[in-house]
Order: C-alpha cells, then structure tokens, then sequence
C-alpha cells in the first residue's frame, strides 16, 4: 500500500479523535459546573425550570420551586448554574442597576446646546435638494412629461369601442 491510499483514512481517524476530544472537554465542564453546585445557588434544569439549590448530594439535587416545592433532581439533569443576577432577572424580575450604564440612542447628548431636536429641525425653511441635475437634463425632462401626457389625452375616446 501506499501513502496516498492511506492518507484518506488518518485523515479520517485524525477527525473522529479531534470531534471525540472536544465533546469529553464539554462533558467535563458541564461536570464541573454541576459540581460547584452549592445550597442557594440559582439553576436552570434542562427542562426549562428555574429553581435554587436546597442540597446538593453526590448523584441528586435537592431543589427549591416555590414556597412548599421541593423538587429532586438527578445532577445530570441541571442544564446551567446561573449567577445571582441572572437568576434574580429572569425568576424575579430584577433588574441590575443599569441606569450608569445607558447609552442614548442618538447623539442629542453630545451637543451643546439646550435646543430639541426637533426645534433644530423645525428652524430650517428650505428643502435640501441632494440630487444631481443639470439644467438641460431638468428641461428634457419636462418635455418628456408633457409628451406622455398629451399621448395619453390622445389616446382618450369619448365611450365608443370598435370591438364587437
């Protein structure tokens, strides 16, 4: 045999090792995760459901649902531990304090003046025209408009048709 015919085949096993590796590596984070699982801790199962860490047991977690809900879980079926913020957002409603961080959403802040906007573009009377155009080009196409119209008032009849 020879090294072309062999080459399909490392190529091959050299694939299948790489997509192995990568799916053990996501494995063991989702392990590690779900084994830094501790008592008040906000998880979302795989199921969808949002609930906090009552116990956490070697193979079983013991969750809170509700005022009265307690719910036991295998560890395998927690899909994500989520921060505290995140957990108090999305089952709480609480947001984070953001109102710092918040960006307008155009660039009326950066000016100076106490003017509106829409005062500022009130204050201007005249249309900008953007459009290139000259002169001849605007005649030509005057008379080309008046052409079509006296075509199409030609064209009128007064209700009678020749079809029978």
């Amino acid at each position: 045999m020879s090294l072309v015919t062999l080459l399909p085949f490392i190529v091959l096993i050299g694939a299948m090792f790489l997509m192995t590796r990568s799916a053990k590596k996501k494995q063991q984070q989702a392990a590690d995760m779900r084994n830094q699982m501790q008592p008040g801790s906000g998880v979302r199962t795989i199921g969808g459901m949002y609930a906090t860490v009552k116990e956490a047991n070697e193979d079983t977690v013991l969750l809170d649902a509700g005022p009265g809900v307690e719910l036991l879980f295998a560890k395998n079926a927690i899909g994500a531990v989520l921060s505290d913020d995140e957990y108090n957002r999305i089952v709480h409603g609480i947001e984070h304090d953001l109102k710092s961080d918040v960006v307008p959403d155009d660039a009326s802040s950066l000016t100076e003046t106490d003017e509106p906007a829409a005062d500022a573009a009130a204050s201007d009377d005249k249309p900008v025209d953007l459009g290139k155009k000259d002169e001849a080009d605007e005649a030509s196409d005057d008379t080309a408009a008046a052409e079509a119209k006296t075509d199409v008032e030609s064209k009128k009849t007064d209700g009678e048709s020749d079809a029978k």
